[in-house]
């Protein structure tokens, strides 16, 4: 009998992934004008079509789910025109594409909202975060709760935008559901101060998350709809009082409704794993799907927990800003090289699409 590794394929649904690797969701700011990903983001993607699936940046459903400038967004024809030459350019080269759908809720500016409007979310409760607006960082503004009757129109809102993926050629797509997000605000009663049907208890708090995730199924279909979830992530000044019951529940909905995977933040998002007490185990063993582990992984953490059990895919995220040919580093032992900070944000080819794969690699 031979042992899984990590440069295996694995098959995903209907889909067979050249490994088990996944690249991470990562956000910087280069959409252009109308919030478009042009040219330089398909040849982004395309240098890292190695990863046995890519998921994109995080993509805002909506004018009003965006949070940061210069992110991407999936709900007019340019955009999904311009996503369409991303998909292209990754299937090319043998890659596999999920797209991250995202409402930021509270964590935005009203700089980028419509008429500058205050941002949305569950409660009245300011986010204690940054947002990068106007070519800096700045607090982000005072929310306002959203009122019952304007949740549908979100749901229909994740709804379209999986459509709207799938036309411009993904795989599939990952609901943006951790890190501080709406629908994590909407999970955790430090950010949920509401009364009514989605308030409260554990059940009313996943109540929104559920929904959409149910409406993206029975759009595009379970084997092509995944999930990230941070169940004890600060991410954003997010907090929850009884992550374990809350996410427990969760996943079991999730599991119910067959969705092809859940990606979990295992621990602080880009920090520490042993941030808060939870049982990551008891999520893996209540869901029957693919389980993806992300934080903190490197290549001996991954492949000591596959030989465990604990998981089936590994999300890498910055490792793959500086390196497009990870997967082959990894499998050779080759040193990684590190990405600039001060190009993580905004800007051009520089510190985007300008890192050298190695000569390993067998490209220039």
């Amino acid at each position: 009998m031979t042992s899984k590794t990590l440069f295996d394929p694995y098959t995903l649904g209907s889909l067979t992934l050249s490994n088990r690797i996944v690249m991470a969701p990562l956000t910087r700011n280069r959409a252009g004008p109308g919030l478009v990903p042009g040219d330089l983001a398909a040849e982004y993607y395309g240098q890292r079509a190695s990863a046995g699936l890519l998921i994109s940046e995080a993509t805002q459903i909506s004018r009003q789910g965006q949070g940061y400038q210069d992110t991407p967004g999936i709900y007019s024809q340019a955009q999904i025109d311009g996503w369409r030459k991303v998909t292209t350019a990754v299937h090319a080269k043998g890659g596999r594409i999920f797209l991250q759908l995202w409402h930021v809720g509270r964590v935005s500016h009203v700089d980028l909202q419509e008429d500058r409007a205050a941002p949305v979310a569950p409660s009245a409760i300011r986010a204690g975060t940054k947002t990068f607006v106007n070519n800096g960082f700045f607090d982000v503004s005072e929310p306002r709760s959203l009122n019952l009757d304007e949740l549908p129109g979100i749901v229909n809102d994740f709804r379209q935008a999986a459509a709207n993926a799938i036309e411009a050629g993904f795989d599939g797509v990952e609901i943006h559901g951790a890190n501080g997000y709406l629908l994590d605000q909407f999970a955790k009663d430090g950010a949920n101060a509401r009364d009514d049907a989605y308030g409260g208890s554990v059940e009313n708090r996943a109540r929104l998350m559920l929904e959409i995730t149910a409406a993206v199924v029975d759009e595009i279909g379970a084997e092509r709809t995944g999930i990230r979830i941070s169940p004890v992530s600060p991410a954003n000044g997010v907090s929850s009082s009884d992550p374990q019951a809350q996410f427990d529940y969760i996943v079991d909905q999730l599991d119910a409704l067959d969705i092809v995977y859940i990606h979990v933040v295992e621990g602080a998002t880009g920090g520490p794993r042993d941030v808060a007490p939870f049982d990551f185990g008891s999520l893996r063993r209540r869901f029957n799907n693919t389980y993806i582990a992300n934080n903190g992984y490197d290549l001996e953490l991954a492949a000591s927990r596959l030989a465990e059990g604990k998981a089936d895919l590994f999300a890498f995220g910055r490792p793959f800003i500086a390196n497009p040919d990870l997967v082959e580093r990894l499998k050779t032992r080759v040193p990684l090289a590190e990405f600039n900070p001060a190009t993580l944000y905004g800007g051009g080819p520089a510190g985007y699409t300008d890192y050298p794969a190695t000569s390993v690699s067998g490209r220039p």
